[in-house]
């Protein structure tokens, strides 16, 4: 079956919950987070929960865990820079039974397009986990509006049917 055919199949809208993982930021000051909202609302799909988590591996995989199977998809954004503190790469990463390479690897391009070289820092990534697509952004507002508005908001009713058949 073509692209397409699979998309035309997928249910329009998608439960999701959002997580912003940081250790500075709080629900009154995660405009990364209230964007990703915003724009998931715009397009159609409703939030089912959202939370901001210390970047806390154990944590995190713990309530990204406790999400699956009642959401399509879980969108995470922060640490997934290099320095000491940035662990939810790693937190997701080990939780994927299945990893889109392509997400990450088109982010990068993207970003690359617009800050240049500082783009190979990321570790977005994406994959599934029992049926629920799960993303991992930057923390940063204009990366998480370039991953939304080019790479997740175009795919995500097909990814998350995919992930459930």
């Amino acid at each position: 079956m073509a692209h397409r055919e699979h998309k035309a199949e997928a249910k329009k809208a998608v439960s999701c919950v959002v997580v912003t993982c940081s250790d500075t930021r709080d629900e009154s000051t995660d405009e990364s987070g209230k964007l990703i909202q915003e724009l998931l609302r715009s397009a159609g799909h409703s939030i089912d929960g959202y939370r901001v988590l210390k970047d806390e591996p154990a944590q995190i995989a713990a309530f990204v865990r406790e999400q699956l199977g009642r959401a399509g998809a879980v969108i995470v954004n922060g640490g997934t820079g290099i320095s000491p503190r940035d662990s939810t790469f790693e937190a997701i990463d080990a939780m994927l039974e299945k990893r889109l390479p392509g997400f990450g690897e088109l982010f990068r391009m993207l970003s690359y397009q617009e800050i240049g070289a500082p783009a190979m820092l990321s570790r977005a990534t994406c994959g599934v986990v029992k049926g629920t697509v799960v993303f991992s952004l930057p923390g940063s507002k204009n990366a998480v509006g370039l991953a939304m508005n080019k790479l997740i908001l175009p795919e995500l009713a097909h990814l998350a049917h995919q992930a459930r058949k």
